[in-house]
């Protein structure tokens, strides 16, 4: 990993806990909202360990905000041009997946984030994670199999999905070659 990978991830555990204590929170209730254990929200507060992507969408849907948004508190620069090279990019210590948020920070009420998810990466993501916005996933490269709820989604590159309401889902890559998509999200609020 390299140190822009580990600064953000000191970064986002910093913000984490910046996001508990700003709400009055105990260590016991985020882990009660989010559905996790006291000691890994700790580990994860104090860097120890670094959080995955299910546990980061379960985190930011506990403080009712997309990843999106927690991840651009913990990082972003303001300015309209985010170039290449400044774009926060953040991986999944468990699946290796790569996360890289695209869209500059602004008052605009729209997210964009690229996602590499390796060859047979299966990513549960909580229906907390999906409140407050609507989101399409744009497939760029290879095919993704997304889950919502009951629905099977096969997608392959170029096709363009609209998410319903907030549903618990899934980011399955059955096959043997990465493949890379984009989310656009649309909040609601104005988290």
């Amino acid at each position: 990993m390299n140190t822009i990978e580990d600064n953000l991830n000191q970064r986002i555990s910093a913000r984490i806990r910046i996001e508990r204590e700003s709400r009055g929170w105990s260590l016991s209730e985020l882990a009660e909202r989010a559905g996790a254990s006291r000691a890994m929200i700790h580990k994860i507060e104090r860097g120890d360990s670094s959080p995955t992507a299910t546990m980061l969408g379960r985190l930011s849907g506990a403080f009712g905000i997309s990843m999106s948004t927690l991840i651009a508190r913990a990082e972003m620069q303001e300015g309209k041009l985010l170039r290449l090279a400044h774009q926060p990019v953040w991986r999944d210590p468990q699946s290796h997946y790569l996360r890289r948020h695209v869209s500059p920070r602004s008052d605009l009420p729209i997210d964009l984030v690229q996602v590499e998810l390796p060859a047979g990466s299966d990513i549960p993501m909580p229906a907390s994670s999906y409140a407050l916005a609507r989101q399409l996933i744009w497939l760029q490269q290879g095919e993704l199999l997304f889950i919502e709820g009951d629905t099977r989604h096969a997608m392959h590159a170029g096709d363009c999905l609209e998410l319903g309401p907030p549903n618990d889902c899934r980011f399955v890559n059955e096959t043997d070659q990465s493949c890379i998509y984009l989310v656009v999200r649309l909040n609601h609020s104005g988290s």
